[in-house]
C-alpha cells in the first residue's frame, strides 16, 4: 500500500476494518445491505478469506440506476446488475456495504 492516496486517520492496513475507515472519510457509514434507496449512493467493499477475517480486494459502487460499477483491473469501469456478478474467487463477495448521501449531479 505504498502506492496512491490513502487518507489521513485510516490505518494503512489491508483490513476490511482499515477500508471501512478510509471510506468513513469521504462520508460513508456502514449500512445494513446493497438495496437501492433513493437519495443515497452505496458501495460495497469485497474480500476473501473465511468469514470475519476476510483480505479486502475490491469495492463497486451502486449508480442511481441500482446496477453497480466496478474498476476490475487497469481498463475501464465494467457495469453489472447485481453486486454479486463480480463474486468469484478473485473478488471473493461483498463483506460490508457502507452509504452516504448521493452528491448533486454536476
Amino acid at each position: 500500500m505504498g502506492v496512491g492516496h490513502w487518507p489521513a486517520g485510516a490505518p494503512r492496513t489491508v483490513t476490511i476494518d482499515a477500508f471501512m475507515k478510509a471510506y468513513a472519510t469521504l462520508g460513508y457509514k456502514l449500512c445494513y445491505d446493497g438495496s437501492l434507496e433513493p437519495g443515497l449512493q452505496k458501495i460495497a467493499i469485497f474480500g476473501v478469506g473465511a468469514s470475519g477475517s476476510e483480505v479486502p480486494t475490491h469495492a463497486a459502487l451502486q449508480l442511481e440506476s441500482g446496477e453497480w460499477t466496478s474498476k476490475l483491473g487497469p481498463f475501464e469501469d465494467v457495469r453489472h446488475k447485481t453486486v454479486d456478478a463480480v463474486n468469484g474467487p478473485i473478488y471473493g463477495k461483498a463483506v460490508c456495504y457502507m452509504s452516504r448521501s448521493r452528491p448533486p449531479r454536476i
